[in-house]
């Protein structure tokens, strides 16, 4: 397997399971209730739209942030993996709890719930923001750049069939199926912030071994 194959696998795995469109679904059921299905779709479609490109910024303007504030790729690794394994963590129990709007206020929102609260922070969280910093440090090459965003677009093409089809899979896996399904996420995601926070930790314990011999 390639190198920039194996990145995409990464990428694709760390943003579906932190994104857990999944666990979106009850939420947006509930604040698209009583919208036909295409003003459904609409907003379905506006709130991916604007959950990628805010993923694609943070990204692109990670760097800078980290030059502005003086903080380093190594320290932002290993704080993302303390949040990834807290998040996960909370999966693994399934009590992750998300962003819930009032039955009472659901209207006052429908003409701008595409973009908050459902496209940020419930699609594109911190856990997902930092995912998008972290793993762009990582793309060395064109390629995995191309591998990088493609496969955030892969995850936002899929979460939003799944909104589409919400009713449905909700139907069909019932409760116990979409507790069990967020349980298993939540193992990746915990494997996944491990890695994060050792690959944060190994540079800065070189470069201090490197100070002392010094």
């Amino acid at each position: 397997m390639s190198q920039e194959w194996s990145f995409f696998l990464v990428v694709f795995t760390s943003f579906f399971t932190v994104i857990n469109p999944l666990g979106v679904l009850p939420i947006f059921l509930t604040m698209t209730d009583g919208l036909d299905n295409v003003a459904r779709r609409n907003t379905a479609q506006k709130a991916m739209i604007v959950s990628f490109i805010t993923m694609v910024l943070f990204s692109l303007s990670g760097q800078v942030l980290f030059e502005f504030f003086g903080i380093s790729v190594h320290s932002f690794r290993i704080v993302g993996g303390i949040i990834f394994f807290m998040v996960g963590q909370d999966m693994l129990q399934a009590r992750l709890q998300r962003t819930k709007v009032p039955s009472k206020k659901v209207k006052e929102y429908v003409g701008d719930i595409s973009i908050t609260p459902l496209a940020v922070p419930m699609i594109t969280g911190p856990g997902a923001i930092t995912n998008a910093i972290v793993l762009k440090e990582q793309a060395d090459s064109y390629l995995d750049i191309i591998a990088f965003y493609g496969g955030i677009f892969v995850v936002c093409v899929i979460t939003l069939m799944l909104l589409i089809s919400a009713n449905q899979i909700l139907r069909v896996l019932g409760d116990t199926g979409a507790k069990m399904l967020m349980r298993i996420m939540g193992l990746i995601v915990m494997v996944i912030a491990v890695e994060f926070f050792l690959s944060g930790l190994r540079p800065i314990i070189k470069e201090t071994l490197i100070d002392l011999q010094s």
